[in-house]
């Protein structure tokens, strides 16, 4: 009941981000009059029609926010917990002379004569930690054109909620696991990999058979938010959690039970498409229909796939999809590293201080992508570009603050402040690249988004290995300057390529192969007829 009144009010509090209105049928059942309004509205067409209350599509981007908020908790707790859970043995500090082109330390942390041991349970060496961390991009690789298949052929409410409700319960199994074995645990996190992996072809599947294109780009960026949600409040929970009198199980035990939690939600109220649920007002379902049109196909239809890897804006995308995810990864897990070697903030502060960017880009990201619709559907600016100036804003302005975190110097808080800056204005590209597989094929939506994203998940072990090599265990302004110079050069290439071929149009090939095309003889000859 608890749960059903929290549903409730998640629409009223859209009511100040611009969403266009729709009745919700608890709100017909108590209203009479307001049902004979609702019914005029039907009637007047699908512009009066989207003028009425919030209805079950809201509740749906609700629900995907916060099982992507749950995904990504999944996925970065063990870069917390695997502090707690390895072993550090005790040595002397070395008051070594300063190294030319470094940082120096505070006072606070020269003072200190030796490093305690930490009392993990893992005896576990760099080498080990990177192949454990690295497991879980291997998974999810795997999945990703499988996830997008099987959302198109048995819906996505089915694929995205065992994908989040799997990926809990192997999380709570994952103390366990890790208690068994090395090999045990690597497992459990290659398999959540694999249960992520499916998550978000699946959503974009949902997507395009629930947002029409006005809502499109705010509701992308409110799920996706969710992403940048998990992150912020792991990594700053996490730590927390670790020294608890619980110790570092928790970490997993906690997000795993709410995913598991949160599929109880998800089964119950949410359907693959407007037809199927059986609460929705005949109103919001006119809106909804109306504004996705005629591409969306409720058949299965055989994949294009000649036509799909020789469309040159699809292959644009994923060029785009790589090039960003190599800067968003190389800073999600980087970041920490250059804050503490080079800028020698604490492990406490570390925390707090890495999940800043991530804060700032969701609420940009929300901020950002209600302006853009709302630009859209009073048609200041076209589609395209929306799309094109979301992706200058996302890719441009990272590029020239990433160069700039060398110029910063020593200066901790102004290196930090130009990195706040770079991943928050990439919250803008929730407007732009992301809403590209339902636009150029609304009915392989899930395969796109497979192909693309399986592509774009290598730079999540790639990046760091490049960096690693980059940096060859110098840990010197100089090294993390060609670092920062690489990510920058990423941005501007796939930008500039993305603003040149991009295209928001929905693509021929979107009606697969279910027709064959008539001779045009024998077109001609019915006609006649």
């Amino acid at each position: 009941m608890r749960g059903e009144s929290l549903l409730q009010w998640w629409p009223r509090l859209l009511s100040s981000t611009g969403y266009s209105r729709v009745h919700t049928s608890e709100h017909c059942r108590q209203n009479t009059q307001t049902c004979v309004q609702q019914r005029e509205n039907e009637l007047s067409g699908p512009e009066e029609s989207s003028k009425t209350n919030y209805g079950e599509r809201h509740v749906l981007v609700f629900l995907l926010f916060l099982g992507f908020a749950e995904v990504y908790a999944m996925r970065v707790n063990l870069s917390v917990a695997i502090v707690a859970m390895v072993m550090k043995q005790s040595s002397s500090h070395e008051s070594a002379q300063q190294v030319e082109d470094t940082c120096p330390e505070p006072a606070s942390q020269e003072s200190r004569s030796s490093v305690s041991v930490n009392s993990g349970e893992f005896d576990w060496d760099e080498k080990t930690q990177g192949m454990i961390l690295g497991c879980f991009f291997y998974g999810y690789m795997l999945t990703n054109y499988i996830g997008g298949r099987l959302a198109e052929r048995f819906g996505g409410r089915l694929v995205y909620g065992l994908g989040v409700t799997l990926t809990g319960i192997l999380t709570v199994l994952s103390p366990l696991a890790a208690k068994h074995s090395t090999g045990a645990f690597m497992v459990i996190r290659v398999l959540e990999g694999m249960t992520e992996g499916v998550t978000f072809p699946a959503m974009n599947v949902m997507v395009s058979f629930w947002i029409p294109p006005q809502e499109r780009a705010r509701s992308l960026a409110r799920i996706c938010g969710g992403c940048q949600f998990g992150t912020v409040v792991t990594l700053s929970v996490s730590g927390w959690l670790s020294q608890s009198i619980w110790g570092w199980p928790a970490v997993f035990y906690v997000s795993g039970s709410l995913a598991i939690v949160w599929g109880w939600f998800w089964f119950k109220n949410v359907y693959d498409s407007p037809d199927q649920h059986p609460t929705i007002s005949t109103a919001e379902k006119l809106f909804i229909k109306q504004g996705i049109g005629d591409h969306r196909n409720n058949k299965s239809l055989d994949v294009p796939w000649y036509s799909i890897l020789t469309s040159t804006p699809f292959l644009i995308v994923i060029v785009t999809h790589v090039g960003n995810n190599w800067g968003f990864y190389c800073l999600l897990t980087e970041l920490p590293t250059y804050l503490k070697n080079i800028q020698h903030y604490d492990m406490k502060q570390n925390g707090v201080v890495s999940a800043m960017p991530y804060l700032l880009m969701w609420l940009f990201s929300l901020f950002y992508s209600s302006l853009m619709d709302h630009l859209l559907e009073k048609r200041v600016l076209t589609t395209r570009q929306i799309r094109q100036l979301a992706m200058a804003i996302g890719n441009y302005i990272p590029m020239v603050s990433v160069l700039l975190v060398p110029w910063a110097g020593c200066n901790g808080r102004l290196a930090v402040a130009l990195i706040c800056v770079a991943v928050g204005a990439s919250g803008a590209t929730f407007c732009g690249f992301h809403c590209a597989f339902q636009e150029l094929a609304p009915n392989f939506a899930g395969t796109l988004t497979g192909i693309s994203n399986t592509l774009a998940t290598i730079p999540g072990f790639l990046a760091p290995v490049v960096t690693g090599a980059i940096i060859n265990n110098q840990q010197t302004l100089g090294q993390w300057r060609e670092v920062f110079q690489l990510v920058s050069m990423v941005y501007l290439v796939v930008c500039s390529l993305y603003l040149v071929y991009m295209s928001s149009d929905v693509q021929p090939w979107n009606e697969g192969h279910t027709e064959k095309r008539k001779p045009v003889k024998e077109i001609t000859e019915m006609k006649t007829v």
